[in-house]
């Protein structure tokens, strides 16, 4: 491919985080990043995440070939109306980063019909609990998924043109179509957010009169509900935005607990057995990738590249200091800080893990 101009719209975490792996594969295109934030602005040109930056859309419009819009739901609805408004080449290919993907595609097909627009979903599915350009990160996306949900306007070869730009992420790619893409979704993200913050409603609500709930809380109640600590924001986007499978999900659900509530009315122990032995075999057969049996709440995060010997380095750097368990994380880490979890006995143990790591490495290390 000749050399392009891509602009990023949104300078946070995930456009940072791409932009930084579109200059790692193609350091001779030119990336133009745009930002209604000064301060992230500011930040994205000090960083070198961007080559120049623009104040305006209809400065970026007409120069793009490639526009990648790294913004929540709404914003990046309302960007695309925009740039419908503007000049923009021939062909240009547009994406975004957004959670659901059904409302957006059908925007995008919607505004650009009669336009010679390429457009295709995208949804990278990584993430970290810290935001803005400061926290962008070459290894953001290193073998996470980054689906892609073709359109209407999605043209041959425009995938593959997508793949290429975005190689430098070493992610994994995946196309699917985008109701499916919300549909599988709304089972394994957006439902399991909203039963980990009734949990935290109910438990929150019986601690009031039983104040021994919030002291006992840990073990299967602290990783059925760790994601309750998830911007109410983005959630909040993601729900409106995915209501018809989410809906069904929570009915389907009702429609179980109440199954499993009338067995234990009955007295049903041989049918409850059955329910808990089913969850079991249908849990050991889904490709989840299992922690180790040994609990403990002192983990760090780990963004490493995925190159040869690179937890080898890293455990030499623990040399010395008793680990409990080490994992590597799901390729959907969206609710995950990181690539590499380290879990140890104590606070004292994981404090010197993190200053051996962050003293002797370059790489980003969270604590949970």
């Amino acid at each position: 491919m000749e050399n392009k101009i891509i602009s990023i719209i949104g300078l946070g975490l995930i456009g940072g985080s791409i932009a930084l792996g579109i200059k790692r594969a193609h350091p001779d295109y030119q990336v133009i990043g745009y930002d209604t934030s000064e301060k992230s602005r500011t930040i994205a040109m000090e960083r070198g995440i961007v080559d120049d930056l623009v104040t305006d859309l209809k400065d970026l419009a007409p120069i793009s070939d490639i526009i990648i819009i790294a913004a929540p739901i709404k914003p990046t609805i309302d960007i695309l109306k925009q740039l419908d408004d503007l000049d923009l080449k021939d062909q240009v290919i547009i994406t975004d980063t957004g959670s659901t993907k059904s409302e957006i595609v059908a925007v995008g097909e919607s505004v650009f019909a009669n336009r010679s627009i390429r457009f295709v979903g995208g949804h990278p599915m990584a993430g970290s609990h810290k935001s803005g350009p400061l926290a962008a990160d070459v290894t953001l996306f290193e073998n996470a998924y980054y689906i892609l949900t073709p359109s209407v306007l999605t043209s041959e070869g425009t995938i593959e043109e997508i793949q290429d730009l975005l190689t430098g992420l070493n992610a994994r790619f995946i196309r699917i179509d985008a109701d499916e893409h919300d549909r599988v979704t709304s089972q394994i993200s957006h439902f399991p957010h909203i039963l980990a913050a009734s949990l935290m409603e109910q438990a929150g609500d019986y601690a009031l009169e039983h104040e021994m709930t919030n002291q006992f809380a840990a073990g299967g109640f602290r990783d059925m509900t760790r994601i309750s600590e998830s911007d109410p924001s983005m959630w909040t986007s993601v729900l409106l935005s995915n209501k018809t499978a989410i809906l069904e999900r929570i009915t389907d659900f009702q429609d179980r607990l109440d199954a499993v509530a009338k067995l234990i009315v009955q007295s049903d122990d041989q049918a409850i057995w059955d329910y808990f032995y089913h969850a079991r075999d249908t849990r050991q057969q889904m490709t989840i990738h299992k922690r180790g049996g040994v609990e403990s709440s002192f983990d760090i995060f780990v963004d490493i590249p995925d190159k040869e010997d690179v937890i080898l380095d890293i455990l030499e750097l623990l040399r010395g200091i008793s680990l409990v368990n080490i994992h590597i994380n799901e390729k959907n880490r969206e609710d995950i800080n990181g690539i590499l979890q380290i879990s140890f006995k104590n606070r004292k143990d994981l404090e010197r893990a993190k200053q051996a790591i962050s003293e002797h490495t370059d790489y980003n290390v969270y604590i949970n």
